[in-house]
């Protein structure tokens, strides 16, 4: 018996964490780089800017070889990463299909 998922605006938002350095004031992303991108992801995925100062724990969690990277999750799964930042229009239409939407 095989179960299909629930269409995709019945699922929890997905979430971007972007996990950045601590104590790099000039490490990308920028508040403004963080806006658009969610600007141009909409409601299904939250983007979220994780300091490695701040959120050291969480940061260590992902087992990331390099910062800053992203990281997309629903429900504690991983979805999707990248390290780096996602800058093209060709990411962003990744993270939506991966987040189920695009």
């Amino acid at each position: 018996m095989s179960f299909a998922l629930p269409p995709p605006d019945l699922l929890a938002p997905a979430v971007l964490l972007v996990l950045v350095p601590a104590g790099r004031a000039g490490q990308l992303p920028t508040p403004a780089q963080l806006d658009d991108l969610q600007r141009r992801l909409g409601p299904a995925v939250r983007v979220l800017r994780l300091d490695d100062d701040a959120h050291a724990s969480v940061v260590r969690s992902f087992a990331v070889a390099q910062l800053p990277a992203c990281v997309l999750v629903r429900e504690g799964i991983e979805l999707w990463r990248q390290p780096g930042w996602p800058e093209s229009d060709a990411l962003v239409a990744s993270l939506l299909a991966a987040a189920g939407v695009g």
